[in-house]
């Protein structure tokens, strides 16, 4: 039996991000007694929420959203459990290892810390479990290409040398954040959904992130030769 999760966070209004980020705002722009429907009109950041990061997140040069190929957060891929990390604690090399044949050139891995338990607490924003740039690194140099996380950033504290270690041209790993709810998967292994709003020449954008749960394992051949056809 296959199981479809949801693993997006809430969007709306007034919902807590990063202090220096656009608040977000919902409001209504229409309703039916107006012209027979309902509309609104949503303002908020790149990063809210559940997103992703392109490489122009932090480089000029960088690929922008409408330009990523989308295969790289839509396969199957490994979730690990480090829900034993404590607030604040890093995600080391060492820590990586008991997985190591897991990451290849192509694996999607899904960090699991239990971290999105705290939102929507302040701490939510700075005290979470962190992938350290020695770990980045080593999983950029490996050839990955996604890495999702339930908490809003890789590493709060040192933000730039990580999202640097990964979007660099050489590795373009894409970065999803904010995942929810990673504790109701029961494999794994899954086939992960995650798909950016068409944003043109923007850094970042919300996304709706599902897993596929379940018997998975006839359905991985359909990614080993997919071609992606861009606007």
């Amino acid at each position: 039996m296959l199981k479809l999760v949801d693993l997006s966070q809430d969007l709306y209004h007034g919902a807590p991000n990063f202090m220096a980020d656009p608040k977000t705002a919902i409001f209504t722009h229409m309703v039916r007694a107006d012209r027979g429907y309902n509309n609104a009109v949503i303002v908020t950041g790149t990063h809210q929420g559940t997103h992703l990061d392109a490489p122009f997140h932090f480089f000029d040069d960088g690929l922008t959203i409408e330009k990523l190929d989308l295969r790289r957060g839509f396969g199957p891929a490994w979730v690990f459990d480090f829900t034993y990390k404590k607030p604040k604690e890093e995600i080391t090399v060492t820590d990586m290892m008991p997985h190591s044949e897991k990451i290849v050139r192509g694996s999607r891995l899904i960090f699991h810390t239990g971290w999105d338990k705290v939102f929507p607490e302040r701490r939510y924003f700075s005290d979470q479990p962190y992938l350290g740039i020695e770990t980045c690194q080593w999983l950029a140099d490996r050839g990955v290409i996604c890495i999702a996380i339930d908490a809003p950033t890789i590493y709060p504290d040192n933000y730039m040398d990580v999202h640097h270690a990964l979007l660099n041209k050489k590795a373009e790993v894409l970065i999803i954040e904010s995942l929810m709810g990673l504790d109701r998967l029961e494999n794994d292994r899954v086939i992960l959904i995650a798909f950016p709003l068409r944003i043109v020449g923007r850094d970042g954008s919300p996304i709706r992130a599902l897993a596929i749960d379940g018997e998975i394992e006839p359905y991985l051949s359909l990614f080993d030769n997919m071609a992606y056809t861009p606007n």
